[in-house]
């Protein structure tokens, strides 16, 4: 059973099956949390399920009253994501996405070695993507060591990224790990994230995990078709999906595997959304 529920000021997406199926499988690569891009995060270190919700919104957004009247949200939805770019991988996602009329949600970073790519944030912008924040650095034991840190790097993230996009319009990011990582205990302690993630609300940000990893920055450096049946065989029979990719300097198969990806989720009645689309902050 898959409801949403409001508690507290979030929105929680709760689905009883995937808790179940998580628990069963323990630590099972792939399912929920896989490895992410970046330094020192091994699949031991992420939890096997997801956070009680795909996001949690800040509690400050306005009243559903006051807001304007939108299209209803589908029943079956997906929403691609990208973490780690932009990146010399970028375009090529970009005009797979672009080709095929789907939009999608940067989680974007700024570590100083992209930084010739950075203007490629401007232009998903204009292409009707959302941008979303990440990381600065990326660096684990730097961003981890206690919320105050991290809150530096998000600062420092929307400084460098601040020439091609109006940062102050960005109120989603997604933790580097997922928001259930035991990385972050190393450097900060046991309760770092559960610190981090109520002061995300306080912040007026949204975190967002992911339920569908393509599994596309594990090592070995997974061909195009590995990726696609990734995706297919994570989403199930979920009908609401926030399917987690990668357009760092290393996923080059990712946007190979694209056009399948996007076909398939056609094929099988999904409407593609932002981030922001699929939960919005009202």
């Amino acid at each position: 059973m898959v409801s949403w529920l409001r508690a507290n000021g979030k929105i929680l997406f709760r689905g009883a099956a995937l808790l179940l199926a998580g628990a069963a499988a323990g630590f099972g690569l792939g399912l929920f949390f896989a490895v992410p891009a970046g330094p020192g995060c091994r699949e031991g270190d992420l939890t096997p399920v997801p956070d009680t919700g795909f996001a949690s919104p800040a509690p400050e957004a306005a009243p559903a009253s006051a807001l304007p009247q939108e299209e209803p949200i589908p029943e079956k939805w997906v929403c691609l994501t990208f973490d780690d770019g932009p990146s010399k991988t970028t375009p090529a996602v970009l005009d797979a996405l672009n080709a095929a009329g789907v939009k999608a949600t940067f989680f974007v970073v700024a570590t100083g070695y992209n930084e010739k790519y950075l203007p490629l944030i401007a232009d998903a912008a204009a292409a009707g993507h959302q941008i979303a924040l990440h990381s600065a650095s990326h660096e684990y034991s730097d961003i981890y060591q206690s919320s105050a840190a991290y809150w530096q790097d998000i600062e420092l993230l929307k400084e460098r990224i601040s020439p091609y996009v109006n940062t102050a319009s960005l109120h989603y990011l997604r933790f580097p790990g997922g928001s259930t990582n035991t990385v972050s205990r190393r450097y900060g302690g046991r309760g770092v994230m559960a610190e981090l993630k109520q002061q995300c609300a306080e912040k007026g940000y949204a975190y967002v995990d992911w339920n569908v990893c393509a599994e596309d920055a594990v090592g070995g450096k997974p061909s195009a078709g590995t990726i696609y049946r990734n995706v297919v065989r994570e989403t199930g029979e979920q009908t609401q999906c926030i399917v987690l990719m990668h357009d760092s300097a290393t996923t080059r198969t990712t946007a190979e595997a694209l056009p399948d990806i996007i076909r398939w989720y056609t094929d099988n009645g999904y409407t593609f959304l932002t981030v922001a689309e699929a939960l919005p902050l009202g």
